[in-house]
C-alpha cells in the first residue's frame, strides 16, 4: 500500500460493477474514503462493507440514478456530509446503446446521452462548489476509443462519449485557474461484465473471443484494474500538470489499420 490518496475523499459512480467497482477498491486501497453511487444498492453496500473491513476506510453506498439532477445533488450532498467532503469524482456511469441510425428509436436515443453525457454533467455540477469553496479538486471521465475511432454498427454511442471528451477538455480549461483539474480515459475492450454478455450472445462466443485478441496488437483484452490504475494516478496529486486531457487505454488497437 503506498498511500497515494491519502486523506482524499472521492465518488465513483458506476461503483457496482466492472471498471467503476475496480476503481473504487483501488482508491480505497491508497487510503481514500469513498462513496460509491450506482442506480441500484445491491453491489456497492457488499463493496462499502468489504472497503470498511479490509482497508478499514470509510465508504458510503449511495443510490441515485445519474441522469436524475435531483437524485443526484441528494446523493452528492449525502457523501459530502458523511466524509467531510469531495475532492475527486470519478464518472463511470454509462451504458451501450448500438443501433442502426433509421431504427434508433427517440427513448434510445436520449437514453444514452442522458446516462453517458449528461450523467456526468450532472456529477460535475453537483460536485464543483465544493472544490471551487476548497480550491482543489480532481475529476476523472471514463470515456472510450468510440470516443476517438468509429466503429460501424455501434451508433449513437460514439457521438455521447466525443461529447464525454470534448466537456473534460472545455471544462478543464475553464476551471483550470482555480486549482480543479478534469481529465478522462479512453478504454477500449475491457473484460467487464458488460463486456462478458456481449461475448456470450454472439453466435459463437468463442469464436468472438479469438477474434477480439487476435486483433489488439498485445493479444488480449483489458481488465478493469488496469483502467483503475490510470484513474488512480490522473486523481493523485502526482498528475497535478496534467489537465483537460484524454488517455486512451486499448492495448494499441486504435493505432493499427484494420481491413
Amino acid at each position: 500500500m503506498s498511500e497515494r490518496l491519502k486523506q482524499k475523499r472521492a465518488l465513483i459512480t458506476g461503483a457496482g460493477s466492472g471498471i467503476g467497482s475496480a476503481i473504487a477498491t483501488l482508491f480505497a486501497r491508497e487510503e481514500a474514503d469513498v462513496a460509491l453511487l450506482d442506480i441500484s444498492s445491491d453491489n456497492t453496500e457488499k463493496l462499502a462493507a468489504q472497503i470498511q473491513t479490509q482497508y478499514q476506510r470509510r465508504a458510503l453506498a449511495c443510490v441515485a440514478d445519474v441522469t436524475r439532477p435531483e437524485q443526484v445533488q441528494r446523493a452528492v450532498g449525502a457523501a459530502e456530509q458523511a466524509l467531510g467532503g469531495i475532492d475527486i469524482l470519478v464518472n463511470c456511469a454509462g451504458i451501450n446503446v448500438f443501433r442502426d441510425a433509421l431504427e434508433l428509436s427517440q427513448e434510445d436515443w436520449q437514453r444514452c446521452m442522458d446516462v453517458n453525457l449528461q450523467g456526468p454533467y450532472n456529477l460535475i455540477r453537483s460536485v464543483l462548489p465544493g472544490m471551487l469553496g476548497r480550491e482543489y479538486g480532481n475529476i476523472v471521465n471514463i470515456a472510450s476509443v468510440h470516443g476517438h475511432k468509429i466503429i460501424p454498427g455501434a451508433f449513437p454511442y460514439p457521438v455521447a462519449k466525443h461529447g464525454l471528451i470534448g466537456l473534460t477538455r472545455s471544462l478543464g480549461v475553464e476551471y483550470a485557474s482555480r486549482g480543479i483539474r478534469i481529465n478522462s480515459i479512453s478504454p477500449g475492450l475491457i473484460m467487464t461484465p458488460a463486456a462478458e454478455a456481449w461475448l456470450a450472445s454472439c453466435p459463437d462466443p468463442e469464436a468472438e473471443r479469438r477474434r477480439q485478441q487476435e486483433i489488439l496488437p498485445c493479444r488480449r483484452a483489458g481488465e478493469p484494474d488496469e483502467v483503475a490504475y490510470t484513474a488512480l494516478f490522473l486523481a493523485s496529486d502526482e498528475a497535478r500538470f496534467i489537465n483537460a486531457t484524454d488517455i486512451v487505454i486499448d492495448g494499441g488497437r486504435s493505432q493499427v489499420y484494420h481491413e
